[in-house]
């Protein structure tokens, strides 16, 4: 079964031999994606506050939009006619839509799972739905992404080890029923000029016996790339990296790894140490819009009082347009006066900064001096300003 291994190639470049990191090419309908990369989040087919015109300019090549936000608004046969989600968003990048099912299960009050698939209200209305795995690879192949994701059920931390593996059992009955329905419906004549490629998700709690087996039968399914869920929802770091360990111990070399969910700048650095390839996260465009960047000295709040006369950009070192054009000060001054344009140049700083940590540890992985690279950017990262 072709689960998008025509759609979706990865070629690896140079692995590191102390850690593991990999550099690597992901090839996509919507162009080559050169890994690790950080995925910026775009939930609603939109990067809250910036264009796509900045994400260009910030260096983005691939985004992430929700499914289950689109379902609910404005309607996947919305997208399609549009001509897909790329046209719709006017994005010429890569895209991969997640499945939703995060956050149906972030919801727990508003939602009930069963073997079927899982029934929810809407968060906007209260209307009642459902969600199953045929349902929203539909979905998802009429958004149009390059990398869709199967429906997954993640389990909340803590968990017990019983409701964990029910969790990751049937994360992998949902993932065959994904895979048979995406070879249907992308054998169907109307399908040939979409090429997409569909992604498993590894669950499993903080378990690793039962993180081994999820992965393990997800392999032999065969997805062209895996993703690793359940992680960074609270549980401690310690465990998140044995888990990501044991994860990628299990899946094929040869196959993109993106660890879901993920994160604050040291966690990529690690995660990329173990050898995963893709990210995402809110935390930079979040924290931006609430007055909080990243720079290579660590986080800045600049709402804070002590830059009311700073007169320096956020990271003196940092060539983004607003590190160009403008002062701690004059952003203090735009979140004190709750201007629009406050959330949107700190975005642009925090983004530009997460592609630049990305690219500075590609560079350093194909040079062959990661590990070097790694304790030096963490030791100037974690002594701050």
């Amino acid at each position: 079964m072709d689960l998008g291994h025509s759609a979706i190639r990865f070629e690896i470049e140079a692995v590191d031999d102390q850690t593991g990191a990999r550099a690597g090419k992901l090839h996509t309908p919507h162009g080559v994606v050169e890994t690790p990369v950080f995925m910026p989040v775009g939930t609603q087919g939109t990067v809250k506050t910036v264009s796509p015109e900045d994400l260009s300019i910030c260096g983005v090549s691939m985004i992430l939009a929700n499914a289950y936000h689109l379902y609910l608004r404005p309607g996947a046969s919305i997208v399609r006619r549009a001509g897909g989600l790329h046209r719709f968003m006017s994005w010429p990048g890569s895209i991969l839509t997640d499945s939703g099912g995060f956050q149906v299960f972030s919801m727990s009050d508003l939602s009930r799972v069963t073997d079927e698939g899982v029934r929810f209200r809407s968060h906007l209305d209260g209307s009642s739905h459902l969600f199953t795995p045929e349902s929203v690879v539909a979905l998802e192949v009429d958004l149009g992404a390059d990398v869709i994701v199967c429906l997954d059920q993640c389990p909340p931390y803590p968990s017990t080890p019983a409701f964990a593996g029910a969790a990751a059992e049937r994360t992998v009955e949902w993932a065959g029923r994904c895979a048979r329905t995406f070879g249907d419906l992308k054998s169907r004549p109307e399908e040939q000029d979409r090429p997409q490629g569909l992604f498993g998700v590894v669950q499993g709690g903080t378990f690793a016996d039962l993180r081994t087996r999820c992965a393990d039968a997800l392999v032999e399914i065969g997805f062209p790339g895996y993703a690793i869920g359940g992680l960074s929802v609270g549980e401690p770091k310690s465990a998140m990296e044995e888990m990501v360990g044991v994860t990628l111990g299990r899946l094929p070399s040869g196959t993109p790894r993106y660890l879901m969910g993920v994160g604050f700048p040291d966690d990529l650095v690690l995660g990329v140490s173990l050898g995963v390839d893709m990210f995402d996260c809110v935390m930079p465009t979040r924290n931006a819009r609430n007055g909080t960047v990243f720079t290579r000295r660590g986080k800045l709040v600049v709402k804070n009082a002590e830059y009311q006369s700073d007169f320096r950009p956020l990271d003196p070192e940092c060539p983004c347009p607003t590190c160009r054009g403008f002062s701690r000060a004059y952003l203090r001054h735009l979140f004190q006066a709750g201007e629009i344009l406050a959330p949107r140049l700190a975005t642009v700083h925090s983004l530009y900064f997460y592609q630049w940590l990305m690219r500075e540890m590609r560079l350093a992985i194909l040079d062959g001096g990661f590990y070097d690279w790694r304790r030096e950017f963490l030791d100037r990262y974690e002594a701050g300003w």
